[in-house]
């Protein structure tokens, strides 16, 4: 699990350093758009877009903004065509890296992913060469000193979540896919704050990352990051903590 979940810790961290505001801002118009594209622009029916408009709310997305992502996705308002898919390939270490994007350009998204990940001793690789590694989970990422351990580890579990784990400075909620939308209630009912929550792809096994590829495994996810075509970057890498903020 310590790739994906420590990519969210690394990501806070660097958060409170250099909040790169505007990408994150296109990424979550996007990921609305698409949203209300494919589920209709009503959040009490679509929870795709629900939960994008929830963590639009935790970045401080102003609303009108979203509201017209919400109009691009139903024909309200012109909007480029954005295509959904996958790209896998191994990072430095022989780490196993799975891409979402949503893009409008497939010619310029891969030349981008190719670019970032041979800078780095990564390649991208064929389609399923790394997929097999992760299962589908959903996952709410909630600020550890927000509450204490024990009493979201219960009431997470008391809600049908499957693991609670602490990387860094939060806490992940880990659930099956029928069971995301129920905990996600549970916790709103019990005023239990996330400051993301999404469907994730969590690596069944990790490879340890040390030295010189460690931090070339860093560079390389902060710059697959910097693309605006890239959603979410999943991989199993791990990474000591120590190597982390030294590198940060």
């Amino acid at each position: 699990m310590s790739g994906h979940s420590k990519w969210s810790s690394i990501k806070h961290k660097k958060g409170a350093l250099d909040a790169k505001r505007g990408k994150i801002f296109t990424k979550l118009i996007r990921e609305i758009t698409v949203a209300a594209r494919d589920g209709g622009g009503d959040p009490d029916t679509n929870p795709r877009l629900r939960l994008g408009l929830h963590n639009a709310k935790s970045a401080n997305m102003p609303k009108d903004t979203s509201e017209r992502a919400i109009k691009k996705g139903t024909g309200e308002l012109a909007s480029d065509t954005f295509i959904e898919t996958t790209y896998e390939g191994y990072g430095p270490g022989g780490t196993a890296v799975l891409v979402e994007v949503l893009t409008d350009n497939k010619n310029r998204t891969v030349s981008e992913l190719r670019r970032a990940f041979s800078k780095y001793g990564g390649n991208l690789g064929e389609s399923g060469c790394v997929s097999w590694i992760f299962s589908k989970r959903g996952k709410f990422e909630v600020l550890a000193d927000s509450i204490e351990e024990d009493v979201l580890i219960d009431l997470s579990l008391e809600l049908g979540a499957e693991d609670v784990v602490k990387e860094g400075d939060v806490f992940l909620i880990l659930t099956e896919i029928d069971n995301f939308e129920e905990v996600r209630k549970g916790l709103e009912s019990h005023n239990v704050s996330f400051v993301n929550a999404e469907i994730s792809m969590i690596p069944s096994n990790s490879v340890k990352v040390e030295g010189k590829p460690a931090e070339h495994m860093l560079k390389m996810l902060d710059l697959l990051d910097d693309c605006d075509d890239v959603q979410k970057v999943h991989s199993n890498f791990d990474i000591d903590d120590s190597i982390i903020d030294s590198l940060l």
